[in-house]
């Protein structure tokens, strides 16, 4: 099972790292797109150091991040900048989906 996370707001860091680590500890595939004011999680560590975690891909719409300011440039190399089409793949690949 592949669970797909939307994050477009930037409250729900810690539920976030949760249901990451919950869903990879049962032997889960989890999938994060990132946009609009989800992206400035960027910042946090705790937050794109889910990228690195075996079983997680990680993207980011570099629209929204730019549009907000938000710095992509020194992000890991595990972290897709791309668009809305990384969300649409998400959405197709993953069996559940969180929006947070």
């Amino acid at each position: 099972m592949t669970l797909g996370i939307l994050v477009n707001t930037a409250k729900h860091l810690d539920d976030v790292v949760g249901l990451t680590e919950a869903a990879i500890a049962t032997g889960r595939q989890v999938i994060i797109f990132t946009m609009d004011e989800g992206t400035r999680l960027l910042a946090d560590g705790r937050f794109t150091s889910l990228a690195c975690v075996a079983g997680v891909s990680m993207s980011v719409c570099d629209h929204s991040a730019a549009s907000l300011g938000v710095s992509i440039e020194r992000l890991a190399p595990q972290i897709r900048c791309g668009s809305q089409l990384n969300n649409a793949a998400m959405v197709h690949a993953a069996d559940r989906i969180v929006i947070l």
